[in-house]
């Protein structure tokens, strides 16, 4: 469970860009060391974590494949292993849709990026929101995680 006390995990996290725009477009919000960090505080097993930046091209790809959805989405996770001490998964984030719905929504890019990056870390563990118990569950999960990094609840109405 991400709430419990920082363990002495190994976790290893890799971040990966689609293309030279999508990374300076990226790191020009947020740090990478910030990214890390918040990969960090919503995961605590060992394991490796990839997170990839895609272009729509590539999200609307992976998303029909693997989601028979016909459209970019994101975030999509990948998870290969999860179990009470390790995890190992993709994560996948197409960084045009997070701008869309930032600006949309009304949220920064980074506190809704911190979001994202929390939920998907959050799925890789086995979290999911398929039933109104189990999104309670991960909603209320993300809110603590996010708090404790210093933004607001995403789900409140801005």
């Amino acid at each position: 469970m991400p709430m419990q006390a920082p363990s002495k995990s190994k976790l290893l996290i890799e971040l990966q860009y689609a293309s030279p725009a999508i990374e300076a477009a990226l790191t020009q919000q947020v740090s990478e060391n910030v990214m890390k960090k918040w990969v960090k505080a919503a995961t605590y097993q060992s394991g490796e974590l990839t997170l990839r930046f895609v272009n729509p091209a590539e999200g609307k790809k992976l998303n029909l494949a693997y989601r028979n959805k016909d459209k970019a989405t994101n975030v999509l996770t990948f998870p290969y292993e999860s179990s009470k001490t390790n995890v190992m998964a993709d994560i996948i984030f197409c960084l045009p849709v997070i701008q869309n719905e930032a600006k949309e929504q009304e949220k920064t890019l980074k506190a809704h990026l911190a979001h994202l990056i929390v939920h998907g870390c959050l799925h890789a563990q086995a979290y999911d929101h398929e039933t109104a118990k189990d999104a309670k569950k991960m909603e209320s999960l993300e809110v603590l995680i996010l708090e404790k990094l210093g933004f607001s609840n995403p789900y409140l109405e801005s």
